[in-house]
């Protein structure tokens, strides 16, 4: 993940991510709280108690289950023409993959509370992502 912003257009909170090779931004709009908790993950901001990312986190390390990656694997469009990402969480559950449907900015969460690396298969990328220009990513 590269950063949060705020789309000046929209006026809604923009997770971006960016590829390996730095060439392209992967924009993807989250709700406030969301981006909050995303937010104060990246700064390492302890609350007094668990908010839910922290909360799924610590149930997962409980039963011993461990995020392996998180996986941005679809986008649909939707009635008005907009569209929705879809996401997996992929947990290793005693030696065994198991892969959780997930909305991306939840899993997105638990993924930099975890550690976790984040990916977006290429078809994602074709459809959404935008180049790296001289006049950086698409957001303030």
């Amino acid at each position: 993940m590269d950063k949060i912003g705020l789309d000046p257009e929209h006026g809604q909170a923009v997770i971006l991510l960016k590829d390996d090779e730095g060439r392209r931004y992967l924009p993807i709009s989250v709700g406030p709280f969301e981006a909050n908790a995303i937010a104060l993950a990246i700064q390492g901001v302890e609350t007094p108690r668990p908010m839910t990312h922290d909360l799924l986190k610590n149930v997962l390390e409980t039963f011993k289950a461990k995020v392996v990656h998180v996986l941005i694997d679809d986008l649909r469009e939707t009635e008005d023409g907009t569209g929705t990402f879809y996401a997996q969480i992929a947990l290793d559950v005693e030696g065994n993959e198991v892969e959780i449907d997930s909305r991306p900015s939840d899993a997105i969460a638990l993924a930099v509370r975890t550690g976790a690396p984040i990916y977006a298969l290429e078809k994602v990328l074709t459809a959404a992502a935008v180049p790296e220009d001289a006049d950086g990513p698409p957001v303030h």
